[in-house]
């Protein structure tokens, strides 16, 4: 099953890497497309809590509505098939990563540089799982831990699943691609 795994993703990469040479995959523009649906979770959250603390129910929770309808059709060009609650996982990773990117960005902006760093790795992480996901990278009952950041037992480099993970997803998108 290990080997399997590694196999599988060593294939996706080729599978990658050959796409973008046919000019057949864009990954640029669904990076981008997560991040806006990121942000949308984001207004979402913010229409809720206006609406709450200004009394202004009927305004607001109207605009959340809309937001969250747009939102849900935008997720659909990005997560096509899914089983079980994969669509409700893959939001929420999004949302978590969105949500630590800001307090890590706060945190360095006083001074905090370690705890910043810790919390950037952690959004980076989620945002791999949310690619490794629905790209069908990976299936929950592959993730294993041999060690503390061993993927398998012929992992040289250790740097644990997610690392491996998010090490895809700086092969397979490139945001700068036009």
């Amino acid at each position: 099953m290990e080997k399997d795994s590694l196999q599988n993703l060593n294939q996706f990469i080729d599978k990658v890497n050959q796409s973008k040479k046919d000019n057949q995959l864009d990954l640029s523009s669904d990076e981008d497309l997560s991040i806006a649906i990121m942000n949308l979770v984001s207004i979402e959250e913010h229409f809720f809590f206006t609406a709450q603390k200004t009394g202004k129910k009927e305004e607001y929770f109207e605009l959340l509505r809309v937001a969250r309808e747009m939102r849900k059709d935008l997720l659909k060009k990005l997560i096509k098939e899914y089983e079980g609650e994969v669509w409700c996982i893959s939001k929420h990773l999004l949302a978590a990563s969105m949500r630590l990117m800001e307090v890590g960005t706060k945190a360095l902006g006083q001074g905090k540089k370690e705890e910043a760093y810790d919390l950037f790795q952690k959004a980076y992480d989620l945002y791999a799982l949310f690619w490794g996901l629905n790209l069908k990278v990976i299936k929950a009952d592959d993730v294993k831990q041999i060690d503390e950041q061993a993927v398998n037992k012929h992992d040289e480099e250790k740097k644990g699943f997610l690392g491996k993970l998010g090490d895809l997803v700086k092969k397979a998108i490139d945001c700068c691609r036009e």
